[in-house]
């Protein structure tokens, strides 16, 4: 049997040998050929290959070779692991002597791109523009040695082609989307809406006559869906819809950093502005103050998801900025919010507690808002009454009472918090400490048995204790109330595909320098390097660091005799606390994010 075995390989691989191409081939590329070539270049072993095109041959496929051959699973010889579409198009890019791209969709100018060819065209050459310049244009194929095309578009743009290999399945998926988009913003431009949108009062007026808003147009309505889903395919969390002298500007903020994805007319924008603000029910004819609203939609998932609206008036139009709250990020446990076992067990035991304040401190956007719901949904049980009053409400969570505060209504914090203390709260979550008002009533109702959150904004935890004596809280009532005081930022982490050992002694100086007079033995930086799965960034996703004050005996005789803010810190560290620093710092030492990240969202320490 062995020898029957040996036999057929030793004869397969000859054949395949024999079967591949010289380097003018000229075709579409076969399966049976990229079985050949990835034989010769000992890239799967020749039992692969029998196996291969065995499992080929009974399964006929229209599909891209590519896509065929990752769908057999096809292993390489070196660990045995099936290579997927990606990693064949990279080796056939290799193999014709070609740059390999994976499609970004947020570096494509798609209307600069569209206007290059017409979607038959692409569809039909399976061929799709990513970029345009002056003097070139990047075209991403999955046939590299088809190129018959490359002298029409040449001659109709005026611009050199220069050929990339991409992935078959994005680039006709992309070649959808995109085409399809473009299509939407000329046919909205061409409908004359652009002009009508500019006096939308006139339009309420047709509304009213039973004529349909130009908010509903259909390229409207087909601009705005694409805009949602695609910015969910991107992992978003806010999407800025920005008007400018010329055109307007959209834009995606993912982990934390802004990208501009698309630039339209201004006319257009206006369109999408106003079909946006009538799906989130706020008042389309008021531009001239702010406004805020929401929207329920779903994501490809199927899953719903929630957005707040706010618009603010500018120089060229209406600012929307949507923050999107991914039902997969809405609520977390504590160690997928980041915490360490160190200051989840303490953070677990304050929580825990019948009364008092706890307070979150941190700037916007350091990801609050997602620990006090997180930690909210954990103790709201059948068994107590957790009422919030905020401005506005983040998430709509059914297991809250939650109260939207309304200055124009004379309904304050402090008022809504008086409120809420005549039903019958067993917790209470204040959204911000703004004022003595407040902070009086926060202390008020720790002091009567209630369980009190709220956020706070300032550098670090102890800080919290001095800003509330600033506004005039008595040190008395803080040491009565006072629970603990978590601090936090968030800090982008490194993408886990292409994470590499950071061996630069520079940044173990860095390090070392950032968090005197406390060191970290045995540790492992690692640095960003790029890859397709992080958009060549180096980092994907982001995580929280915490810095948690939990007041102490020997805290409360400093609070008592109203020491200075350092003497706080340093028994705060004595009492277990972590500074912000430290903690992002000991993040690194484990290869999870870097220093600079680190020294970047994080105050100094003193």
């Amino acid at each position: 049997m062995n020898t029957k075995v040996k036999s057929a390989s030793s004869a397969t691989r000859r054949a395949a040998v024999a079967s591949v191409p010289p380097p003018q081939y000229v075709g579409p590329v076969q399966w049976r050929v990229l079985v050949d070539w990835l034989l010769a270049d000992r890239v799967i072993t020749a039992k692969e290959a029998q196996r291969t095109i065995s499992r080929c041959s009974q399964a006929e496929s229209a599909q891209p070779a590519l896509v065929r051959l990752a769908a057999v699973g096809i292993e390489r010889a070196s660990d045995g692991a099936p290579m997927d579409v990606e990693e064949l198009t990279q080796y056939l890019a290799r193999r014709a002597g070609l740059e390999y791209l994976r499609i970004d969709p947020l570096k494509v100018d798609v209307g600069r791109v569209a206007d290059t060819m017409s979607a038959v065209y692409a569809e039909r050459h399976k061929v799709l523009p990513v970029q345009v310049s002056n003097s070139e244009i990047v075209v991403a194929t999955s046939e590299p040695f088809i190129d018959d095309w490359v002298s029409e578009i040449e001659r109709q743009a005026k611009r050199k082609v220069r050929r990339v290999v991409a992935n078959p399945q994005e680039i006709k998926r992309f070649t959808v989307e995109f085409f399809a988009l473009a299509k939407s913003v000329r046919a909205v431009e061409r409908s004359g809406n652009t002009s009508l949108v500019a006096n939308f009062e006139q339009l309420v007026e047709l509304g009213k006559s039973n004529r349909q808003l130009d908010a509903n147009d259909q390229g409207v309505v087909q601009v705005v869906d694409w805009l949602w889903q695609y910015a969910f395919d991107q992992r978003a969390s806010d999407i800025h819809l920005e008007p400018r002298r010329e055109q307007g500007v959209i834009r995606f903020r993912i982990d934390g950093v802004l990208h501009s994805v698309y630039t339209v007319p201004i006319g257009v924008m206006a369109a999408m502005v106003a079909r946006i603000k009538l799906l989130g029910r706020m008042d389309v004819v008021e531009r001239r103050r702010p406004l805020d609203g929401r929207i329920k939609t779903r994501n490809p998932r199927g899953q719903e998801i929630e957005m707040r609206l706010s618009t603010l008036p500018t120089a060229f139009g209406e600012k929307l900025v949507m923050r999107i709250f991914d039902p997969d990020t809405a609520v977390k446990d504590l160690s997928a919010l980041g915490f360490t076992q160190h200051d989840a067990e303490r953070w677990e035991n304050l929580v825990s507690r019948p009364n008092g304040i706890i307070l979150v401190t941190g700037p916007t956007g350091s990801g609050k808002t997602t620990t006090l719901y997180s930690t909210l949904k954990r103790v709201a049980t059948d068994e107590v009454n957790v009422s919030t009053i905020e401005d506005p409400i983040e998430r709509i969570d059914p297991a809250l009472n939650q109260t939207q505060v309304q200055p124009q209504l004379d309904f304050s914090f402090a008022e809504g918090l008086r409120a809420l203390m005549r039903q019958d709260p067993d917790i209470i979550m204040i959204g911000e400490i703004r004022d003595l008002e407040t902070a009086e009533m926060a202390v008020q109702a720790a002091l009567t048995g209630h369980l009190v959150f709220s956020t706070l904004h300032t550098n670090d935890a102890p800080s919290a204790l001095t800003r509330l004596m600033e506004l005039g809280v008595p040190s008395y009532l803080l040491n009565a109330t006072m629970l603990g005081v978590l601090a936090q930022r968030l800090v982008r982490t490194l993408c886990p595909n292409c994470r590499a050992p950071d061996t630069d002694p520079a940044s173990a100086d860095m390090l070392a320098e950032a968090i005197k007079p406390w060191k970290i033995n045995n540790h492992q930086l690692y640095k960003p390097v790029g890859c397709v799965e992080c958009r060549m960034t180096g980092y994907r996703g982001r995580m929280g660091i915490y810095e948690l004050l939990t007041i102490s005996e020997a805290f409360r005789n400093l609070v008592h005799s109203e020491s200075g803010l350092s003497a706080l810190r340093r028994q705060a560290a004595a009492d277990g606390m972590r500074p912000l620093r430290l903690a992002g710092a000991l993040r690194a030492a484990e290869g999870i994010t870097t220093m600079e990240e680190v020294i970047t969202a994080t105050p100094p320490m003193t």
